[in-house]
């Protein structure tokens, strides 16, 4: 009870203060660089960190910049169908931090599951709510132990790349979204 109270005031506060200033990628001041994503991200991963540095530059030369981006952990499995579930910080230039959850449903040949160290590099936010929706996206593993993998999931301008280094045993390939919320849940839809 005491929690839901704790929830409803914050609610009320969010709506009553001003909203933050917008986010754009079109200023070099509201992009985190290359270096700064990774020791960021060698920080969050620690010796798991392997690899990082090539697959964050692979993204950066990809699609540029992020404007922002999360650190935090995931777990799923799959025996055909499958769910994921996550939680973590999202990091922003002008905007400050905010606490952000995912969660999806997916379907395929996948057998396995895993939990991962998460970094999401985020790309196009123009508000901090740009973030929370459905991202629908195709992923694939094939580890026994560990390692770091990247994948893209896009929704409208906002482009999010996951890039995890996880462990576990996954073998497959599946098709399904990663739901963005600003709550958690066990609801996988």
């Amino acid at each position: 009870m005491f929690t839901r109270l704790v929830q409803l005031a914050a609610l009320l506060v969010a709506f009553a203060l001003p909203a933050g200033p917008a986010l754009a990628q079109g200023s070099l001041s509201d992009t985190f660089s290359g270096e700064e994503l990774i020791e960021s991200g060698q920080e969050f991963f620690g010796s798991a960190a392997q690899g990082l540095a090539s697959v964050v530059e692979r993204a950066v030369s990809q699609f540029g910049l992020p404007n922002g981006y999360v650190l935090g952990e995931e777990a799923g499995g799959a025996i055909f169908i499958g769910a994921k579930y996550g939680e973590g910080t999202l990091y922003t230039r002008n905007a400050g931090q905010y606490s952000v959850y995912w969660q999806g449903p997916s379907i395929g040949f996948d057998i396995g599951g895993d939990g991962s160290k998460v970094m999401m590099l985020v790309y196009n936010l123009s508000t901090i709510q740009d973030i929370l929706g459905r991202y629908p996206g195709v992923d694939g593993s094939a580890y026994v132990i560990g390692g770091v993998g990247m994948t893209v999931v896009k929704r409208g301008n906002v482009v999010v790349v996951p890039i995890r280094s996880g462990v576990g045993a996954r073998l497959g390939i599946n098709v399904g979204y990663l739901h963005f919320t600003n709550q958690p849940t066990w609801n996988p839809f």
